[in-house]
């Protein structure tokens, strides 16, 4: 099937020679041969229509030799199928519909007489056949009749060797995984098993598959490793172009080919019957490896098909192991942002959990593993003389040290060490590596909390939060509120807010005033969000955390708010607070994925000039799935054109209006979105979603970049840049103030510095400068000169404690500018030097 490039040149002289003299010639030189010979001038025959076109004389001759018997092999009928689709074809796709009639026939008859050939192929001109350009053009019905009767009997299963479409060569995986496991793929009842597996051609397996799975699986000698070993190898397979004959997917890089990922599906349902413990994170991860955006982001998946059973599979997993099966989904939506996938996800997470009883938050609080941690948040391994000490520390951070023989404790790994355990090393740092993406994971989901105010009983709070060995470094370093469980509700009053703190046995809330509240049975608790809280205990913890020099994991003190404006109440069903800036649009659609935000691509293509991101909110955890309003927010940004570049990707996107949009739980996840008005959108929600929209302006905007002015007649949108980058200040500008306003008195530079309303003044040798608090662009004073600075940020301001850096590094910037800028002075940078002197 492959690696046959043609017949010889002899045959091929004979045919053209013949065929140019006339249709006489051409069928005295076919009677004139028998079988073997005969084969081979209709393989030059075929060729030759292939490539040149096929004229009445070659067209007859064609014909006339797909009714006869010639006793083709398997080998000639993929040659043949091979040269009509895929990778090595001799027809243009766009050429293979007015040339069907005349091409196809002889390979059918090859197929059907050598009992074997590549059914992948024959699907493919199964689709071209049953397309809408097919139906109702002459021939084309016997064809397709032809095509469905080769398709209908089955495939040839030797006992000792596997499928030839099994693990086909159309693709990197296959040949790799033939080449790796050859050993283990010609055990006793192996070929059996994967020809089963390969024809799971939907993500979902019926009954009777699962069943008939499971005794080939009993019967297959060593068949569960196996399929452990072939699922290994689909989450090591990087995207390519396969040489699949699809001519629709040609040219999108894809994991497999379209047999093989069949295959793999079957592999990721034959997985859900065994009883390893592999058998579950595996799963997982090929879902997150085929669900990654091509390239390591985005929204079109290295492969949505397999991606898409293996979520249908976490969803239907036993429910003795609904608990990692909701961990593993819930490590997803960071990686996999396609619509499709994602709304699998969120129907397999509610299926689980509907079937364990519990929330979906519930069972994924109860997975969140220890990976060895003691309640101390420590884990020691032995590497002969010397201790490798793996912690986690607040507010969620892991660390790897050595501890030496005699009690000193080293940052790096000793020589003796690097060199007589370097295998032992190796797996320590790759526990390194997991507890960080844990944390990682933790703080996502624990913010995610937040944004939708989620209430605990103390009993669920203490054993999954304040004394988790991994998530309790997150927990603790964040503010919460506790409340008597007789009164509870998300509205109520009576919450007392602090920091948790161990005290005795149990646990206390320390509030910024030094009171305790201790944590009972009957209590519960909540994550703090200052848009709950009063201006005055706001600005308390503030000072508290920057006294204390306690950081957070994400912003949640210096948290910005988003209350309704008047100017919505205006609108009353849509948000213009952040319409009409112009942003870098890569950057801004990372950020979008990132926080969550799906939709369709911007760009120089059909329906490219304009998309609305969409982003469900997150629903309270202790909220079952059939109660409560579920709400979204609509997102819709606007192509901006910056000329065309060669894969048609935008450059430059600008920002147009947030709308809201509600369902009822009891709908289920299909049911109908309604737009809601915005005084009826909860504060919390619209609060959350208008601060992820602020946070794509501000870190994404032309406005922030500091060259942009130097672009010559290419920038563009200079009176934008002006506005922005010199403009009144955003909600993220002020609570930079705020916290400007507490630090710069700590700092060296106190008494060259001085806050207004916009900006940072700073007092320098050679001049006076103010850097705005949005931008971080600089002006120069009395002439409002604009200076381009750039800065290493971590030089100096890396020497002052710093709140919080979620903001994409503005606070870093201007602080690093502004030590920078009050000692001018001392500046080399010719670029900036030049403009000072």
């Amino acid at each position: 099937m492959v690696g046959i490039t043609g017949p010889a040149t002899g045959p091929g002289e004979a045919v053209a020679r013949a065929a140019a003299e006339g249709p006489e010639a051409l069928r005295d030189l076919l009677d004139a041969r028998e079988a073997p010979e005969l084969r081979e001038a209709a393989l030059a025959l075929h060729l030759r229509a292939c490539r040149r076109g096929a004229g009445e004389p070659v067209a007859a001759a064609l014909a006339a030799l797909a009714r006869r018997s010639l006793g083709w092999s398997p080998a000639e009928a993929d040659l043949l199928l091979c040269r009509l689709q895929g990778g090595a074809a001799e027809v243009a796709p766009h050429e293979l519909d007015a040339r069907f009639t005349v091409l196809v026939p002889l390979a059918l008859a090859a197929c059907a007489q050598a009992g074997d050939f590549s059914r992948t192929h024959v699907r493919a001109l199964r689709r071209v056949a049953g397309s809408p350009r097919g139906y109702g053009r002459e021939g084309f019905v016997g064809l397709r009749d032809r095509m469905d009767a080769l398709l209908e009997r089955e495939a040839r299963v030797d006992p000792d060797l596997l499928p030839r479409h099994v693990l086909d060569g159309f693709d990197d995986y296959g040949r790799a995984m033939r080449a790796a496991h050859r050993e283990a793929l010609a055990g006793p009842g192996v070929a059996a098993l994967l020809a089963h597996c390969a024809l799971m051609d939907r993500p979902r397996a019926t009954r009777a598959w699962r069943k008939e799975c499971a005794a080939l699986l009993a019967g297959a000698e060593g068949g569960a490793e196996v399929v452990r070993r072939l699922l290994e190898g689909i989450t090591a397979q990087g995207e390519h172009r396969v040489n699949d004959p699809d001519p629709v997917g040609m040219g999108v890089p894809t994991l497999a080919s379209a047999a093989n990922t069949s295959l793999v599906r079957g592999l990721l349902w034959a997985a859900q019957g065994l009883r390893e413990a592999w058998a579950l994170p595996l799963v997982g991860a090929v879902a997150r490896h085929a669900g990654t955006g091509i390239g390591g982001s985005g929204g079109m998946c290295r492969s949505q098909s397999i991606a898409t059973a293996a979520v249908a599979v976490l969803g239907e997993w036993p429910v003795d192991r609904a608990e990692e099966a909701v961990a593993e989904l819930g490590r997803l939506p960071g990686r996999v942002v396609n619509r499709t996938v994602a709304k699998g996800i969120a129907r397999a997470t509610e299926a689980v959990a509907a079937r364990a009883g519990m929330t979906a938050s519930m069972l994924r609080e109860r997975a969140v593993p220890a990976l060895g941690l003691d309640a101390r948040g420590l884990c020691g391994v032995a590497l002969g003389a010397y201790t490798a000490e793996l912690a986690v520390r607040e507010p969620g951070t892991a660390l790897l040290s050595f501890r030496g023989p005699e009690g000193r404790l080293l940052k790096t790994a000793p020589k003796e060490v690097r060199e007589a355990r370097a295998e032992e090393l190796k797996e320590v740092k790759a526990g390194l590596r997991k507890l960080s993406a844990l944390l990682s994971e933790e703080r996502a989901r624990l913010e995610g909390h937040l944004a939708a105010g989620t209430t605990w009983p103390a009993a669920d709070w203490l054993r999954y939060y304040a004394d988790h060995p991994v998530t309790g470094a997150v927990a603790r370093a964040l503010v919460w509120e506790v409340r008597d469980g007789s009164g509870h509700g998300p509205g109520g009053g009576g919450w007392t807010a602090g920091l948790p703190e161990r005290s005795g046995g149990g646990w206390v809330l320390t509030g910024a005033d030094g009171t305790a509240r201790a944590v009972g049975g009957g209590d519960r608790l909540r994550l703090w969000h200052p848009l709950g809280a009063g201006d005055g205990e706001v600005a308390r913890w503030r000072a508290e955390l920057l006294d204390r020099e306690r950081r957070q994991p994400f912003k949640q003190v210096f948290r910005e708010v988003y209350p309704l404006t008047p100017a919505e109440r205006e609108t009353a069903s849509y948000s213009n607070r952040f319409a009409g800036h112009v942003l870098r649009y890569g950057q801004a659609r990372a950020l979008m994925t990132g926080r969550g935000w799906a939709g369709r691509h911007l760009g120089y293509f059909s329906d490219g000039d304009a998309a609305e991101m969409v982003k469900e909110l997150p629903a309270p955890g202790e909220l079952p799935a059939a109660e409560g309003t579920r709400w979204r927010a609509r997102f819709l940004v606007d192509l901006v054109d910056a000329g065309a570049v060669s894969d048609g990707s935008a450059q430059l996107c600008a920002t147009d209006r947030v709308r809201f949009e509600r369902r009822a739980g009891a709908a289920g996840p299909r049911g109908p979105w309604e737009t809601a008005p915005l005084e009826e959108v909860p504060p919390r929600v619209l609060s959350e979603a208008l601060r992820d929209v602020d946070l794509f302006v501000g870190v994404a905007s032309v406005g922030t970049d500091p060259g942009w002015r130097d672009r010559g007649e290419d920038r563009g949108f200079g009176d934008y840049w002006t506005r922005w980058g010199f403009g009144e200040p955003t909600e993220g500008a002020r609570v930079r103030r705020e916290a400007l306003a507490r630090l710069l008195p700590r700092t060296r530079i106190a008494d060259r510095v001085e806050l207004t309303d916009r900006f940072l003044r700073v007092r320098g040798e050679l001049g006076t400068y103010r850097i705005h608090l949005g931008s971080g662009n600089v002006l120069r004073e009395p002439s409002d000169t604009y200076l381009c600075v750039v800065v290493d940020r971590s030089r100096e301001a890396g020497k002052v404690f710093l709140p919080f850096e979620e903001d994409g590094g503005m606070l870093s910037v201007i602080l690093s500018k502004a030590f920078l800028l009050a000692a001018d002075d001392r500046i080399t940078d010719p670029a900036i030097t030049a403009r000072l002197r």
